[in-house]
């Protein structure tokens, strides 16, 4: 396609992916696709839970007191309030999580990784960390590892909102 073409009334049309540019695209959206679908595999058959449940435990077990604020962590892990609300209350169904008000904001709630849950995740990690390193790692050389970095690095930079009042569905 013409990058110069204009659309109607003057105005610039559409920056078109070159022919390179598309193959790269496509790449990376079948990659992606097929990785976070091996990583949702292993955590199910291991531990009966899709990925985004496993990164909210990770995300306790390192908060302090091993406790988060909900809006923060819907927040932290990209997802609306909603759809963390549906996740803890599976998390807490099956004993992993539970959520307590919190003392400084009485609107708020805390999640809070159980003991239950650090057990499962601890449990889970090692073949996790397995699956990640088999499906990544062991694929690439040192220099395709840091150079996937700082691919990574630059467009998480370029993609993270400067506004604050940003319409960012993890903040509704």
């Amino acid at each position: 396609m013409n990058t110069a073409s204009t659309g109607g009334g003057g105005l610039p049309g559409p920056r078109w992916l070159t022919e390179e540019e598309q193959r790269v695209w496509r790449a990376y959206l079948h990659a992606t696709t097929l990785f976070e679908d091996h990583l949702d595999r292993q955590l199910q058959r291991d531990a009966g839970m899709p990925h985004i449940y496993y990164g909210l435990l990770v995300q306790l077990s390192q908060a302090p007191r091993r406790r988060k604020r909900m809006t923060e962590l819907a927040i932290d892990a990209k997802i609306t309030r909603s759809r963390l609300s549906h996740a803890v209350a599976r998390l807490e169904k099956s004993g992993w999580v539970h959520r307590e008000d919190c003392p400084s904001d009485k609107r708020g709630q805390n999640a809070v990784l159980t003991e239950e849950g650090l057990a499962v995740l601890e449990r889970t990690a090692p073949g996790h960390v397995e699956a990640v390193r088999q499906a990544m790692f062991d694929r690439l050389s040192p220099e395709q590892v840091g150079q996937l970095g700082e691919i990574m690095k630059t467009m998480a930079e370029g993609l993270q909102p400067q506004d604050s009042g940003a319409d960012l569905p993890w903040l509704r």
